[in-house]
């Protein structure tokens, strides 16, 4: 990517830093662009204790974004990342356009429709990397719209946080900053995907997270998305369930690769 070890490295620091402070109520003394529910009991005791749930016991999600999220059918991924094993089964629906925001979505009007009709457990939010002030200003503000016709459906809001593309890579830490305090603005939950993707050029820095584009993601991206967004609804870790994909690149230590970082993005989001 054209980005040095060494710049990588601090690059890292800053990230998590900067991630940390956020989530830990710290001020926030960023001059660039710029809780969730109640903690699940323990992962380890609830994959312990409870019995593979039925489709009337599934989770009811419904998805709202654009391309980043309809590629490579994000949706049926996760969906199927609970069918190979996980002890929460997922059942899922969306409205997505190419190239909408959360405003384009509220103007619209079929996605408020979506969520009045229900019934839903969650409703995941999602628009682009959103790291410039205006864009962070807009996802707020209509993540906050959203909030309200989510809770007077009596379901939770989720914010998928996404990634910039190759050329901008740069603008991680604004990406990051965005989605977190949008989810906190409404005390939603934050499902870190792009914190993931950043975590995994961390440790292999070839990794083929991106599709042909350099923006969206290839198969082993969405993949890796999937996984955060599964443990972030269900508080489930995915390390040990068999791969919910067939891809070439989806080696055994890749998937290995995969869960341990999609567990420590979303654990790291937690105070």
């Amino acid at each position: 990517m054209g980005i040095t070890a060494i710049m990588r490295r601090m690059r890292s620091i800053v990230l998590l830093g900067l991630f940390i402070a956020v989530m830990s109520g710290l001020p926030d003394t960023l001059s660039e662009p710029q809780t969730s529910p109640e903690s699940p009991p323990s992962p380890r005791l609830r994959r312990a204790s409870r019995a593979p749930s039925t489709d009337s016991e599934a989770l009811r999600v419904l998805f709202i974004g654009n391309s980043l999220t309809s590629f490579n059918d994000l949706p049926r991924l996760v969906e199927r990342i609970a069918d190979a094993g996980g002890k929460v089964r997922i059942r899922s629906k969306s409205v997505t356009a190419n190239d909408f925001s959360l405003e384009d979505h509220w103007n619209g009007g079929s996605a408020q429709k979506a969520i009045r009709r229900g019934p839903l457990d969650w409703v995941i939010l999602q628009q682009g990397p959103s790291s410039q002030p205006d864009s962070q200003v807009l996802l707020r503000d209509y993540v906050e719209r959203f909030d309200r016709v989510i809770r007077e459906a009596n379901a939770k809001t989720a914010l998928y946080m996404v990634w910039p593309s190759r050329a901008r890579y740069r603008d991680m830490a604004g990406v990051i900053t965005s989605y977190t305090n949008a989810a906190k603005s409404v005390e939603g939950t934050l499902l870190p995907a792009g914190l993931a993707w950043h975590l995994g050029f961390q440790r292999e820095p070839e990794l083929p997270l991106y599709g042909e584009d350099q923006f969206h993601p290839s198969r082993l991206g969405s993949y890796l998305a999937a996984l955060v967004i599964y443990e972030g609804l269900t508080g489930e870790p995915t390390e040990g369930l068999p791969p919910a994909v067939r891809d070439r690149t989806l080696t055994p230590p890749r998937l290995h690769l995969l869960t341990d970082i999609a567990h420590q993005a979303v654990t790291a989001k937690r105070p």
